[in-house]
């Protein structure tokens, strides 16, 4: 039995939320065909956007181990939403970047949101989304200036 919104923490309909839009990213996903991929997958798709990377890159940067970067990169490159090339500045190395069925997911990842903040502010009024990007924002910034360790794996669901 799950508990009526009101009685959530904040951090808990937090995840709610993000919950809610992830599958609607997943319908998305499903309609365009893009077959294997999961919403969360853009963590790792959207810094190829400027460039391929090496795992190790992409791991300090998305703050998770190379091993798990790597896991995605395999599944991903499975599905050609990503392709693994020679890195350009050391021959030796290897570096990941999107394929051409990588930016269509994108893209489609990106409808969505834009359709989502359309429907909020629909719902909120342009006033009301404006301060709740402001509210996040906020909470972002002090989260990257005070991280106090918590990571994506935390249960803030209580």
């Amino acid at each position: 039995m799950s508990r009526p919104a009101a009685a959530q923490t904040t951090p808990a309909l937090l995840q709610a939320v993000a919950r809610s839009q992830a599958s609607r990213v997943a319908a998305r996903f499903t309609e365009a065909g893009l077959t294997g991929l999961r919403p969360g997958h853009a963590q790792l798709l959207i810094p190829l956007l400027s460039g391929g990377r090496r795992v190790s890159e992409l791991a300090e940067q998305l703050g998770v181990s190379r091993q798990a970067v790597a896991q995605v990169v395999t599944t991903l490159e499975k599905g050609s939403y990503v392709e693994r090339v020679a890195d350009p500045r050391d021959g030796r190395a290897r570096v990941v970047r999107l394929t051409a069925l990588g930016l269509v997911a994108l893209r489609a990842m990106r409808a969505t949101a834009l359709a989502v903040e359309r429907e909020w502010a629909a719902r909120l009024g342009a006033d009301g989304l404006g301060q709740l990007r402001d509210l996040l924002t906020t909470l972002l910034d002090t989260d990257t200036d005070t991280d106090t360790g918590a990571g994506a794996g935390s249960d803030t669901s209580a």
